[in-house]
């Protein structure tokens, strides 16, 4: 969850893939992680598209891509999981 915003988790794990996939460019070409949206990606989940959106976008990407990191949310110990309680 971010905001008004609720994914089931697989989706932001597979969000978590697609920003993970985008490091390994060349890194003269790459865009800064804090500004990269994967709204662009072809792969990315539909539930993500309203996001792209809006102007914070890279930011909620950003949010929900730590949030599924060493899946913490699967054991409750990340505030921006929902569904535990």
């Amino acid at each position: 969850q971010d905001g008004d915003f609720k994914f089931p988790l697989e989706s932001v794990k597979k969000l978590k893939e697609l920003m993970e996939g985008n490091k390994h460019i060349n890194p003269r070409m790459m865009v800064p992680m804090g500004s990269y949206s994967p709204c662009q990606e072809k792969h990315l989940p539909e539930e993500f598209r309203p996001v792209c959106k809006r102007e914070d976008a890279p930011m909620i990407f950003r949010r929900l891509s730590l949030a599924a990191e060493d899946d913490l949310c699967e054991i409750c110990a990340n505030a921006a999981c929902a569904g535990c309680f």
